[in-house]
């Protein structure tokens, strides 16, 4: 597992405990350019939040492969040291703002895969 620290990438050898987040969304086919804004959005908003080891947006990879869902637009991987620094990322002002002037805005739907 690799760690931004700021300058590098740092090998972080106790990955025992992580925590990813994987949110799937499906944007308005209203707005054309959601799915660039999600994205941007992200990266304005999300990207800087404190306690993410990994933040990796973008969008939906076509596949050949019929097992792979192919019906969404955007992607979001992130991955914590832990649970609790995903609770906190939770209501972190930056995400809430995210959610309040990007995300309800130009999605319709939204999945999200939690994991340890």
């Amino acid at each position: 597992m690799l760690a931004w620290t700021g300058r590098r990438f740092k090998i972080r050898k106790n990955y025992k405990n992580m925590f990813s987040h994987v949110v799937i969304f499906w944007t308005d086919p209203a707005i054309p350019n959601a799915a660039d804004e999600l994205i941007a959005g992200a990266n304005k908003y999300l990207r800087p939040i404190p306690g993410v080891l990994q933040f990796h947006v973008g969008k939906m990879a076509a596949s050949h492969r019929p097992v792979v869902d192919q019906t969404y637009q955007v992607a979001l991987n992130l991955i914590f040291p832990d649970k609790k620094t995903q609770d906190d990322y939770q209501v972190h002002p930056q995400h809430v703002e995210f959610v309040e002037k990007v995300f309800k805005r130009v999605c319709k739907r939204v999945v999200v895969y939690d994991f340890e």
